[in-house]
């Protein structure tokens, strides 16, 4: 497992953007595929984005694509989750996790960061 710890939110307004961060541990970090998550208030935990560990595949929800970019830099150790024009309806707590292969299911991750709050003003 790695230990993955989440930056990057905050509160703005309808439109506006912001990038999420996620730091990992350890020397295996390429060797993992990551995913961002969210989860508003009342609502179940949904996928976002997803990519693997060379970066070169990446998967979108459909109510986040062409919106939302998901990155990585391994040399870093870090997976980048940037958000554009964002809405009042991408309001939730974000959290990135770390799996062995690319999915949509919570379930597949085996580590998880702490959740980071966006909130979108309309």
């Amino acid at each position: 497992q790695v230990q993955l710890v989440n930056s990057g939110g905050g509160l703005v307004q309808a439109g506006d953007s912001l990038r999420l961060s996620c730091a990992a541990s350890g020397r295996t970090f390429s060797t993992y595929s990551m995913g961002w998550f969210r989860q508003a208030p009342g609502k179940e935990r949904e996928f976002a984005a997803a990519i693997s560990g060379s970066g070169r595949s990446t998967d979108y929800a459909d109510s986040v694509k062409g919106r939302f970019t998901i990155s990585r830099d391994n040399a870093k150790n870090t997976v980048y989750l940037q958000m554009n024009n964002l809405k009042p309806e991408d309001t939730a707590v974000y959290f990135c996790a770390a799996a062995r292969s690319m999915s949509v299911r919570p379930t597949e991750y085996d580590s998880w960061a702490q959740g980071t709050q966006v909130t979108v003003s309309s």
